[in-house]
């Protein structure tokens, strides 16, 4: 189970809905099961039903996490208007076996949010803590 600390968590959220209409995206990177930094990415789809971030963004940040010693942890992205459970867009891109994908809904207003690992197709729903 991956920890995320409060602030990075209310970053997230705050990304979420400065998006909105249109989803929004990012990355959690740190060490083990320890989230030691978010990254707000770009979505270049500019979307309410998709996202694709911006690949020079996600090459820097690659770059960056390396040189900092971090791995990718976790994918979010926001689900505008439907729940927060992966879409078949979502499990055809999940290709980060290793990364927790987070899906934060604003549906009804307020956010829900969730984590599964995506594995060759199959979503299995994960816990993560919040402190």
């Amino acid at each position: 189970m991956i920890t995320i600390p409060k602030p990075f968590y209310d970053e997230m959220l705050s990304h979420a809905h400065e998006e909105y209409p249109n989803e929004c995206c990012g990355l959690l990177a740190g060490r083990g099961n320890n989230v030691s930094r978010v990254y707000r990415m770009t979505n270049t789809h500019h979307s309410p039903v998709s996202y694709f971030m911006d690949p020079k963004e996600q090459f820097s940040v690659f770059r960056e996490m390396r040189e900092e010693g971090n791995d990718l942890i976790a994918i979010f992205h926001s689900h505008p208007n439907t729940q927060a459970y992966p879409s078949n867009t979502d499990v055809g891109l999940a290709y980060y076996p290793d990364a927790l994908y987070i899906i934060i809904s604003l549906q009804g207003g307020d956010p829900v949010v969730n984590a599964y690992r995506i594995i060759d197709a199959t979503i299995t729903p994960e816990e993560f803590s919040v402190q």
